[in-house]
């Protein structure tokens, strides 16, 4: 049996070490457990995908829903529901759900590794050495990697928590001047506010006078003097981490694979953090599945992991230059200025033509492994769509070229026909 070691036990390193257990590999997990608490905002969807890669008791007591608030471009409205999720209670449920399914986790810091076309050997804190013949690096923005990838605009976002009055749970967004900021509430009082600024043009004063900085920005605004409603700040404390959007040089190999933040990390604001995470790490079992049982297909493999790791990297960096644009009334500032334009004029969402849909061979996942199929290309997924409700796609869209509808959609059942007209109007096709 290859062995396999896992380095980060964040969401994407999990989703991993629990996927490939469900093909039947062994697997070790190497994690340096957070040392910090954090809330973060995440939406239904994210979690949906947290219980769908398994991880159920990272989710049990670490979710808490709350409406949004919104300050943009000088207007004020409420939002969508957001969950908070705090991230020790998730932790500690990851852990067991790793536990629960086989993973052997072992806790500790990677000092070094060597890595060959025969495997790698990795030292941890302590003197204890592993070896393993495969290796998935999911260890976040922090993974070393080698070569020049593509960043965004240099971006830091400066994490404050206290303990404040117990309350109502709730979260927000608002624009500032030289940045943007979040925060949130739990109803046990622990308050966040997180300040994302410009590396360059932010002029920040040193370490020790940080803190006193903040609080001087945060007590500044009046909307967040009134969604954290004064009272004494207990306990107050500073985390500062990079989130400048990055994307990995080189994201898989032979024997080696990049996940969540260690292949690509996103601007906090252009969407949730955990969501892209786990877009890597639940289609990188099948790629490891692959690259170990059909070494013939490694470049097809490579391929598809590298494509949508680009593909979504640059599909978050869109939708956050669009929300940076939203902002407009401070155009000439330079936090502004180098977000409204990167990464490209590329539209987010371009217009639906059925006439422009194309059909190529792509690679795809097929019965636990990476292999290759007719794929229509839309505007809005440029890495194409095999199937919809079991039914390919490519087939329709080349007989719906000489035939009608009709006679195209006629052998569907009722779900199935449902969702292919659903699809097809979707794509701009006109019966």
């Amino acid at each position: 049996m290859t062995s396999i070691l896992i380095l980060g036990a964040g969401p994407a390193g999990a989703a991993v070490a629990l996927g490939l257990r469900r093909l039947g590999y062994a697997v070790t997990l190497v994690s340096e457990w957070r040392r910090f608490a954090a809330l973060e905002g995440v939406s239904q969807r994210v979690l949906e995908a947290l219980r769908g890669a398994g991880l159920n008791h990272a989710l049990a007591d670490a979710t808490l829903p709350s409406q949004r608030q919104v300050s943009w471009n000088g207007q004020q409205h409420a939002q969508n529901i957001e969950f908070l999720l705090d991230r020790p209670a998730f932790d500690r449920g990851l852990r067991e759900d790793l536990r629960l399914t086989g993973v052997e986790v072992i806790e500790g810091r990677v000092l070094n590794f060597h890595s060959s076309a025969e495997g790698h050997r990795v030292e941890l804190d302590g003197g204890q050495t592993l070896t393993a013949d495969f290796l998935v690096e999911a260890r976040g923005r922090q993974a070393p990697a080698s070569g020049k990838g593509l960043r965004g605009p240099e971006t830091v976002s400066l994490l404050n928590r206290w303990q404040g009055a117990p309350g109502v749970t709730a979260s927000a967004v608002e624009s500032l001047e030289d940045g943007w900021a979040w925060m949130a509430r739990r109803d046990d009082g622990q308050c966040y506010w997180q300040w994302t600024v410009d590396v360059a043009s932010a002029q920040l004063p040193g370490k020790a006078q940080l803190l006193d900085y903040c609080r001087a920005r945060r007590q500044a605004s009046n909307f967040a003097q009134a969604f954290f409603a004064g009272g004494q700040e207990l306990e107050l404390q500073l985390h500062a981490r990079s989130s400048t959007p990055i994307l990995a040089p080189q994201v898989c190999g032979d024997n080696w694979i990049r996940v969540g933040d260690a292949a690509m990390a996103v601007d906090p604001l252009s969407g949730n953090g955990i969501f892209q995470s786990l877009s890597s790490a639940l289609q990188a079992p099948v790629v490891i599945n692959t690259l170990l049982r059909k070494p013939e297909r490694a470049a097809l493999a490579q391929r598809f992991h590298r494509q949508r790791v680009e593909q979504l990297f640059l599909r978050f960096a869109r939708i956050g230059r669009d929300f940076y644009a939203d902002e407009q009334r401070w155009l000439d500032q330079p936090f502004w200025q180098a977000r409204r334009q990167w990464p490209d004029a590329e539209v987010a969402h371009a217009a639906t033509d059925f006439a422009a849909l194309r059909i190529e061979r792509m690679p795809v996942l097929r019965d636990g492994v990476v292999d290759e199929a007719e794929v229509v290309i839309t505007a809005d997924q440029p890495l194409g769509i095999w199937h919809v409700q079991g039914v390919e796609l490519a087939p329709l869209v080349r007989r719906l070229r000489d035939e009608s509808a009709d006679q195209v959609l006629a052998g569907l059942g009722l779900e199935q026909g449902r969702a292919i007209r659903g699809w097809l109007l979707a794509q701009g096709f006109k019966p």
